[in-house]
């Protein structure tokens, strides 16, 4: 069953956004979960990342005045307005996945963080796609598919199920659950079941990973101008089209092997500090979402 989806981001492996590029937080007492590599320190204005692929690379599965109005239209909306809301507050000089994070601020959104939060979206959409794409994976993410779901079919008709019963505008995501502490300024959605894990979530209107701890390997834009020019109102369409002929499989299976790799040496790191960090005595927050950002409630 898919969760309205509260998680984090850790990595940038190729085919993630561009704008990033991250070292480990030396924090002591910090969750390993919030260790994300931190992009240079921005000193200037963000400015709208290319695509990965040529306008029309997509065709017929995305036109090129989808990728025109959603990408050249929308996405630079976004740059030029975060662009002037953070100018002279503490963001501006904050990595774009840090500006995420801050403007979360604790499931109470400053009104920047929708800006933010959308440019990486968009960033980490566009590389999840590639010309020829679609297929079936391959390798280690196979296997987890499989272990997780049951099967491949099985984790589609989840991720299906997600990206389509999402109300209104927001996001499907396919991520790995490897949380091991709960973290500052975010919510575990399923802190009953095991670590290590594929998940399928969705989340609501710009909502994104990066304010949760979870790492994303997969994200599907359901926003109407995602998908309206190329298939009117038929999202279940789109949605299946995305699946079985733009996906990267090959982009999805090195962020999986990033994020596994980041959560061997976060439980390394945690298990020397769990025990100090419980005799500091030191209530751990959780913070949840209003009614009005879950989805399913909307």
């Amino acid at each position: 069953m898919a969760t309205s989806l509260c998680c984090g981001l850790h990595t940038t492996p190729p085919g993630s956004p561009q704008l990033h590029q991250w070292k480990l937080s030396k924090k002591k007492g910090r969750c390993p979960s919030l260790n994300r590599v931190k992009s240079a320190t921005v000193t200037s204005k963000l400015e709208l990342s290319p695509l990965p692929y040529l306008m029309n690379s997509l065709e017929p599965y995305m036109s090129s005045e989808t990728l025109e109005q959603h990408w050249g239209r929308h996405q630079r909306a976004h740059v030029e307005s975060l662009n002037e809301q953070i100018e002279g507050t503490g963001f501006e000089e904050m990595s774009l996945e840090d500006i995420v994070v801050a403007s979360y601020n604790k499931g109470d959104p400053h009104p920047s963080f929708k800006h933010a939060a959308q440019i990486w979206n968009h960033d980490f959409f566009w590389n999840s796609m590639k010309p020829g794409g679609g297929g079936k994976p391959s390798g280690v993410l196979l296997e987890l598919i499989e272990r997780d779901f049951g099967s491949f079919e099985g984790m589609l008709r989840e991720l299906k199920r997600a990206a389509s019963t999402q109300f209104g505008s927001g996001w499907a995501w396919l991520v790995y659950k490897a949380n091991r502490l709960d973290v500052e300024n975010a919510v575990n959605p399923c802190p009953t079941e095991e670590d290590n894990k594929l998940v399928v979530a969705k989340s609501p209107n710009a909502v994104n990973p990066l304010v949760w701890d979870y790492s994303p390997l997969l994200g599907i834009d359901v926003w109407e101008h995602a998908y309206y020019l190329d298939y009117e109102n038929r999202r279940a369409d789109y949605v299946s089209v995305f699946l079985e002929k733009l996906v990267s499989w090959e982009v999805v299976s090195s962020r999986l092997e990033m994020a596994m790799a980041q959560a061997s040496g976060r439980g390394k790191q945690g298990d020397g500090n769990e025990e100090d960090e419980m005799s500091d005595g030191e209530a751990v927050e959780m913070y949840l979402d209003s009614e009005s950002d879950d989805s399913d409630a909307e």
